[in-house]
């Protein structure tokens, strides 16, 4: 569970990494750091995969939620979902056990209108990111 861990946490500070440095975003032109960080766009080795992996964001009233359409297994499953602003700051964050039915976060929506990313971590197919705007 530690290198799981570490690789989390090195994901998020990327992740954080790539939003301070002011680049312009969307989605399909942001360039995460190949083999690190996966986007439905730029699935890299995972391709076949990305469909269940990339999270889903619905923004409705004054709640964000992110799904990822991935079955939940003991042996594999989406282990975290993150809501993290432009500026790297983690906004909220839900952590799955395998024996959960679904992988679907809710989260206030922020103040501030703009860029944020959902962040889903699955325990076989590494970090996932969707780029979206509020």
């Amino acid at each position: 569970m530690a290198n799981r861990r570490e690789f989390l946490k090195a994901s998020l500070i990327t992740t954080a990494a790539v939003a301070v440095s002011g680049r312009t975003l969307a989605s399909s032109k942001v360039n995460f750091p190949t083999g690190l960080i996966y986007t439905k766009e730029k699935p890299g080795r995972w391709s076949a995969k990305a469909k269940l992996h990339a999270p889903m964001v619905k923004v409705d009233g004054g709640k964000i939620t992110i799904t990822t359409p991935h079955p939940m297994t003991q042996a594999h499953y989406i282990v975290k979902h993150t809501l993290v602003s432009l500026d790297g700051k983690t906004l909220g964050e839900t952590t799955f056990k395998s024996t959960d039915k679904l992988a679907r976060s809710v989260f206030q929506l922020p103040a501030e209108h703009g860029e944020y990313y959902a962040t889903s971590f699955c325990n076989l197919h590494d970090f996932w990111v969707t780029v979206f705007t509020v």
